[in-house]
């Protein structure tokens, strides 16, 4: 097995050396605000650090209600008003240390080296991390689930959006005899061709040919959630034409789009970028994620969201130092912008699944929602002191919410004590039971609608595992 190794830029050295001598400083402050704890972050300016920073406080947990974002020069200042989960001021002592050591310079360091065999061996983690990308079906996941169960790996946690036909996960396995990472060369490869055989199928796209599907992994210590919006991008969920093929355009659809609008700051020489949707967590992560992602810098930026709906206004520049300069190109940010709200968004039933955790537990839940007719549009499944914590959204095959009696028979089989329901689309509260978990470390809750009235003018399976398995013994 061939292994590719990439050596490191000289500039990373230097960049590290300026952050050590430059460290952002960090200030919490509890006495400004009646309500909220103000975080204020000033330092040396630095690409990618506002992601940074937005990534660290959604990592600990924290609400962002207000942002304002400065760092236009050699220097940045920004600030944020700040809650916890249940909407309370942040009150640890240590908290401005925790963020600072977050931003620090090992924050900003190598990045990890790659293995052409596409499986990424995190020793430290003691997980083998897995990334899957491919045209979205009824069952998909099911059936990768149950290839990891008979080549016995054991899925510690994985997380799976989809979007406009497109599937991205990000898995983390152990092997399940040892319980450690896997880093036999033929098991990893073994992994990743019945993988791949999974995601492609037998669908082909409108040339002819396979639709693109991967089971390879790329790098390193990159963040779970950047990496499946940049696997997604990728993958070119945000391409409109196959919504508009996949009848996507309806009224209801576009009651419930996000708006965004690129414009020409002649002034300044900026390209402004506002958006307006409706609020949940993480949307000025996944904003952020977007434009940086997209090689453009954040010179200036709002976000406001303390009501139903959010507001976030962003002064960009190509990193070229140059704003944006054709239709062309502003069409794609709104599209890319529009793509990166709706893969968090989840229209269906969210499933609250708590147990005590075995190799093979994902298999087995995920072949009874199949065999029920659910199709899973986001999955986030944890293990925590041995105890599986999954939460699955879920709709029937065409997008359509589960009916009630359907939900009722898979809690029947599954367990009613094990498997909690949450109506997660207000709209359709006579097919949907509102069971409420008493798990305390569920997911918050998120809805999937948007309602576009007071608008206002604002510029700031095994059966088929063994079968398909048997082919390649």
């Amino acid at each position: 097995m061939d292994f590719r190794y990439f050596s490191m830029p000289t500039d990373d050295e230097f960049e590290k050396l300026l952050i050590r001598m430059n460290p952002p400083r960090v200030t919490v402050d509890n006495s400004s605000s009646k309500t909220d704890t103000l975080i204020k972050v000033d330092g040396a300016n630095r690409r990618g650090i506002l992601l940074k920073m937005v990534q660290t406080l959604i990592d600990m947990n924290i609400i962002i209600n207000r942002a304002y974002i400065s760092s236009d020069g050699e220097w940045f200042m920004d600030v944020f008003h700040c809650t916890d989960q249940n909407g309370n001021k942040l009150l640890e002592d240590n908290l401005a240390d925790r963020i600072q050591q977050s931003l620090g310079p090992a924050a900003f360091g190598f990045q990890a080296l790659r293995r052409s065999i596409g499986v990424e061996v995190e020793s430290i983690l003691e997980h083998t991390t897995i990334e899957l990308t491919g045209k979205d079906r009824p069952g998909l996941l099911s059936e990768i689930f149950a290839i990891l169960a008979n080549l016995k790996c054991n899925v510690l946690a994985a997380e799976v959006w989809t979007h406009n036909s497109r599937m991205a996960s990000v898995l983390y396995i152990t092997d399940e005899a040892t319980k450690l990472p896997i880093n036999n060369p033929e098991h990893l490869a073994k992994i990743k061709q019945l993988l791949f055989y999974v995601l492609r199928g037998d669908i082909e796209n409108k040339s002819g040919g396979v639709d693109a599907n991967t089971a390879v992994v790329s790098v390193g210590s990159t963040h779970k959630e950047r990496r499946l919006h940049q696997m997604m991008y990728a993958n070119r969920d945000y391409d409109t034409c196959d919504e508009d093929c996949n009848g996507s355009t309806s009224d209801e659809s576009n009651k419930k789009k996000p708006i965004v609008t690129v414009d020409y700051c002649a002034d300044k020489v900026y390209t402004v970028v506002n958006l307006r949707c409706l609020d949940r967590p993480k949307l000025l992560f996944d904003a952020v994620c977007t434009l940086t992602d997209m090689q453009y810098v954040v010179y200036h930026g709002t976000a406001i969201a303390e009501g139903p709906e959010a507001y976030q206004e962003y002064y960009i520049r190509h990193i070229d130092g140059y704003p944006i300069s054709s239709e062309a190109e502003r069409q794609r940010v709104i599209h890319c912008l529009e793509a990166a709200i709706k893969r968090r968004t989840s229209g269906g039933i969210q499933l609250e699944f708590c147990c005590e955790d075995r190799v093979g537990l994902l298999s087995d839940v995920t072949r009874i929602f199949r065999e029920n007719g659910f199709s899973v549009i986001r999955a986030e499944v944890t293990t925590r002191d041995c105890k599986a914590m999954n939460v699955f959204y879920v709709a029937d095959a065409y997008g359509a919410p589960v009916k009630t009696e359907t939900i009722e028979a898979v809690r029947k089989e599954i367990g009613f004590t094990i498997l909690h329901v949450k109506n997660n689309d207000n709209n359709n509260n006579d097919n949907v039971m509102n069971v409420f978990s008493s798990s305390k470390d569920t997911t918050p809750q998120e809805s999937g609608t948007f309602s576009l009235s007071n608008l206002f003018k604002m510029r700031s399976v095994k059966f088929f595992c063994k079968s398909f398995m048997g082919s390649f013994s």
